[in-house]
């Protein structure tokens, strides 16, 4: 199988919008109709030859070569198939995906995962804010899928979190699983302040005991074989993840400004 390539010529002048670069778009098009997509942002036309050099394939992986943080939405309602980035990319890469695989060395702006419904998103540097998060409206973010972030977070990743796992192997900034609905958060680095704000139900697992609020009450030592099917579930994505719950769990419930049916997992 083999994937189209775009390799990047210079670095772009001008955000761009890739989100019609998408596997199951290109399939069957030309190098010619591929390059004259337009993906400007501004007045100024600009296209993906205008950017990228182009080699075909069969339209079920495209590899982007070289990246950029002005590369938004790549991977933006993903249905299947696979997208690597060789690089770094702009905000809401990955948003509102439903299948398929992403696959980013770099780093990812704002709202990376957005809203993203299912497929594994993977990001091997830091993720900027709102990471999974739903946009101005929207009323849930994440509902399914995997993500995994092997560098750290901005603010409140798992925000409004509905179903799915995610996985951030480095810190976050402050209220990690603000407004959780439901879904699996997992950090192994520090934490910010007041994680799971807000919170009414879903699992947050935390490497290292953060400082929880007065509406977080502890429940104690936690003894069940949840933790250890999850971590074996976890082994293949994280090891960290799948060590911390193979290890002892000691359990908060709350948000009890909430709803009150969410929990917080630290090492006992």
């Amino acid at each position: 199988m083999k994937p189209f390539v775009l390799t990047l010529k210079a670095s772009p002048v001008q955000r761009l919008d890739l989100s019609q670069l998408l596997p199951h778009l290109l399939a069957g098009k030309s190098i010619a109709e591929i390059a004259a997509i337009d993906i400007a942002t501004t007045r100024e036309k600009v296209s993906v030859g205008d950017v990228f050099k182009v080699a075909a394939g069969d339209g079920d992986e495209i590899r982007f070569e070289g990246g950029s943080e002005r590369f938004d939405g790549i991977g933006r309602g993903l249905q299947s198939g696979r997208i690597t980035v060789n690089g770094d990319v702009g905000m809401e890469a990955g948003r509102q995906m439903s299948g398929g695989a992403l696959n980013i060395s770099g780093r990812a702006g704002p709202y990376a995962g957005s809203c993203m419904s299912g497929g594994r998103m993977e990001i091997g540097g830091d993720a900027g804010d709102f990471l999974t998060a739903p946009r101005e409206g929207e009323m849930q973010g994440m509902t399914g899928g995997m993500l995994v972030v092997r560098g750290s977070t901005g603010e409140r990743p798992g925000d409004r979190l509905r179903r799915g796992t995610i996985v951030i192997e480095g810190h976050t900034g402050n209220c990690p699983g603000s407004r959780m609905i439901a879904g699996t958060l997992v950090v192994l680095g520090r934490c910010g302040a007041h994680p799971g704000f807000l919170m009414k139900r879903g699992t947050i697992a935390l490497a290292r005991p953060p400082v929880l609020g007065a509406t977080f009450v502890d429940s104690g030592q936690f003894a069940s074989s949840f933790p250890g099917i999850f971590s074996r579930l976890l082994q293949n994505e994280s090891r960290g993840a799948a060590k911390l719950f193979r290890g002892s769990l000691r359990r908060f419930s709350g948000d009890m400004a909430a709803l009150g049916k969410g929990e917080i997992y630290v090492p006992a």
